[in-house]
């Protein structure tokens, strides 16, 4: 930065470090009142950084002051960069000033669950940002640099991820569950240069490996008090921390100070961020293998912001409710989507999910499927506990609902189909007419099931527009439970690599089984895995998928890259799949152009028999039990299927004392009876699938993040759990 005067001294503060750390970069203010402030708030014994302070008399070259365009308009106007300024969004955070023009005094975030509780307007929200990202220009970070942000849902999360892209830094991304050894290597391989970090606790359970392995300019406090901080890693290298507010009002003062100053203009290079800059770099969930540094621009997600509202036509005044974690592509997209419509986002955590969905009645829910899962399951329990008559009054009208929006799709054009060749026309017109005459004869019962049901199961959720389902494959179970009760629940598709939604079923064409059609821009096609050749509609093969919000490239592992992205801009998607043909007439005929998922690639068991297995299924079909808590089919290379389960052992013990199998007063059951219990539950679920379970392992322990069998968006890491317990499915098959 240039000196303004040379009559006036100059004070730098640098933080002292030790031969393993790199300096910060000496940050220099000729603002005489802007001196004493930052030495006010960062030279006390909270502070842990060793700072000094010297004159300086030569002047400096001009420091690059990378900007938002639209974002920071009124800064590049005041200091006469008019044609950098725009209107235009060129980079994610210039949503913000869009939206506080649009929206300033409408409430955007409520976080109720942290301290202190913190509800913030549209305007006040882009103040956060803006003073946000000025601190940590303040505090020495530069345009490129990556600093790891490792936090949890809440709003100072979405500050600090704005924050940092603001000034064209790039944040990588991962959530306080995640292993010690996963974030030091996520750390490490992005070549991250400090930390924003979310609470104390978690900092102190990394602070050990980090403080040896890693190098660490400073760290950056969301919540809670440093006072609570181990202290080991700063004694020994000095390193700096700073809390959340002391960003906030560092950025604050600098701001007040560029706004006051005539000549603030003469002491920076102004230049705007590029759309095709690296925003982000996430981490894949890494369900096989270490986890890779998906590479995502500014371009690839302002087209998820330009194009989800097809999906979700928000209007302002909605309420979401948002519980996933925030590093997650799909959270991340859709929240940076929904705030440019005026929405009211409520933060909550999955042991609130139940409460805070009837006490804020969201309009729109945004989640993974396990979550619509543990919905349903919720439900089944509430009836299942219920009185007799009503038990068998309230499962008797599902059914009957179920029957009935099964007929609805058919007349309606909405059920899907892969053959390409379409009946007769006198058969498509018998078949709907057919399908419109029974559900007639079963509509009063289920408006009656609705008023005396489905209404108060609806109050209870919320969600009266919609929950849209993301991040893995939604059980088509639950998909026709919801349907059945009313409660619009649209299943969309996608993934890290490509920002990540490529597809979703849309509030007007909620074709069930399906991934919906493509989103605006974007193109799909099916491959054959073996000669590379492109598929016809109905066909099955491997999922490509093209568009501008296909990313980047996988960070420093350019062979990676290759394997999955060609030089079309193809990306191989890994999933097994077909695109619906199209049909003019018929049951049919409102499904052309969706595409339909039917599992992974890489999970495909191959028998000794030459048959191939979609896991998918038969897991899908085996959770509809109560008795099964997870499960992961086994039978690569085998002559037949097996399974490692994980029971639900209240639920078995109960059902245990229901079939008097043991007395009502016992509290425990041999490994024998369970198995025994838990195979003739599987065999009866499973029993409509193409191929049948055959041996099964009951584990006691189930699969978590913490032990590394689940990643952090909970999906089971099926590579993992064989390798735990190989030596045991072995003996299965002896």
């Amino acid at each position: 930065m240039a000196i303004g005067s040379a009559a006036t001294a100059n004070l730098i503060y640098s933080i002292s470090c030790d031969r393993r750390h790199a300096h910060v970069p000496c940050v220099l203010y000729n603002f005489k009142n802007y001196n004493r402030f930052l030495l006010r708030k960062c030279d006390r014994p909270s502070s842990i950084g060793r700072f000094r302070v010297c004159g300086e008399s030569k002047t400096e070259e001009n420091k690059v002051r990378r900007c938002s365009p639209c974002l920071e308009k009124t800064l590049l106007t005041s200091q006469s960069n008019v044609a950098l300024a725009s209107d235009e969004w060129r980079a994610v955070p210039d949503i913000w000033r869009t939206s506080a023009e649009k929206y300033g005094d409408r409430v955007a975030l409520v976080d109720p669950y942290h301290d202190p509780p913190t509800k913030m307007t549209y305007k006040e929200l882009e103040q956060e940002i803006l003073h946000f990202s000025e601190g940590l220009r303040v505090i020495g970070v530069k345009p490129n640099e990556k600093l790891a942000l490792f936090a949890d849902n809440s709003c100072r999360w979405l500050v600090a991820d704005q924050g940092l892209m603001a000034i064209g830094a790039i944040n990588t991304v991962r959530g306080s569950r995640s292993s010690v050894e996963e974030l030091l290597q996520i750390y490490n391989h992005s070549e991250s240069v400090a930390i924003v970090v979310d609470n104390p606790e978690l900092f102190n359970r990394i602070e050990k490996t980090f403080s040896s392995q890693a190098v660490i300019r400073f760290i950056i406090l969301l919540w809670g008090d440093k006072s609570c901080l181990d202290l080991a890693i700063n004694a020994v290298d000095g390193t700096s921390v700073f809390n959340y507010k002391e960003i906030i009002d560092l950025g604050r003062e600098s701001r007040r100070s560029l706004f006051d100053s005539d000549n603030a203009s003469q002491h920076y290079m102004y230049e705007t961020i590029n759309s095709d800059d690296i925003a982000t770099i996430v981490y894949t969930s890494g369900t096989t293998g270490n986890p890779k540094g998906v590479m995502l621009t500014h371009k690839n997600l302002l087209h998820q912001i330009n194009n989800l509202w097809e999906i979700v036509p928000a209007l302002p005044g909605d309420r979401f409710l948002s519980m996933l974690p925030p590093w997650h592509a799909y959270e991340r997209a859709c929240e940076y989507f929904i705030m440019t419509c005026g929405v009211e986002q409520v933060y909550t955590t999955v042991r609130n999910l139940r409460e805070d969905l009837k006490h804020y009645q969201p309009h729109y829910m945004i989640s993974v499927p396990l979550v619509y899962e543990t919905l349903y399951s919720g439900v089944h329990k509430q009836i299942s506990t219920s009185s007799t008559i009503r038990k068998l009054v309230a499962f008797a009208f599902i059914k009957v609902s179920l029957a009935y929006t099964k007929l609805k799709r058919i007349y309606e054009g909405t059920y899907l189909t892969r053959s390409r060749k379409e009946p007769p026309y006198l058969v498509l017109v018998l078949d709907c007419l057919w399908a419109r005459i029974v559900a007639a004869i079963l509509l009063p019962m289920h408006i009656l099931a609705d008023k005396l049901v489905y209404s108060k199961i609806r109050s209870a959720i919320g969600m009266s527009k919609a929950g849209i389902s993301g991040g893995g494959s939604l059980p088509s179970y639950v998909d026709e439970f919801f349907e059945a009760i009313g409660v619009k629940v649209q299943n969309g598709y996608g993934m890290t690599e490509s920002s990540p939604v490529t597809a979703a079923r849309r509030p007007t064409c909620n074709v069930l089984g399906s991934i919906g059609h493509p989103i605006q821009y974007t193109e799909f096609k099916v491959i054959d895995a073996e000669s590379g050749e492109t598929l016809p509609d109905g066909s099955k093969g491997i999922v490509k998928v093209k568009g501008s919000q296909v990313m980047l490239g996988y960070y420093k592992n350019p062979m990676a890259t290759k394997q999955v992205l060609d030089e079309d801009g193809w990306l191989n998607t890994g999933d097994i799949g077909w695109i619906a043909p199209h049909h003019s007439v018929g049951r049919s005929r409102h499904c052309g152009g969706v595409i339909v998922l039917e599992g992974r690639a890489k999970d495909t068991i191959v028998l000794s028999t030459g048959e191939n297995v979609e896991p998918s299924e038969l897991e899908e079909a085996a959770l509809r039990s109560a008795l099964i808590q997870q499960i992961v089919v086994v039978g690569q290379d085998q002559r037949r299927l097996g399974a490692i389960v994980v029971p639900n052992k209240e639920e078995v013990l109960l059902a245990a004392k229901q079939l008097s199998i043991i007395d009502a007063n016992a509290s425990d059951l041999s490994k024998e009876k369970m198995t025994s219990l838990v195979d003739e539950e599987l065999r009866k679920w499973t029993s409509g699938c193409s191929f049948q379970i055959g041996p099964i392992l009951l584990v006691d322990e189930p699969f978590t993040i913490e032990d590394g069998l689940m990643t952090p968006t909970m999906k089971i890491r099926r590579d993992r759990v064989l390798e735990r317990y190989r030596e045991q499915i072995a003996n299965l098959y002896k």
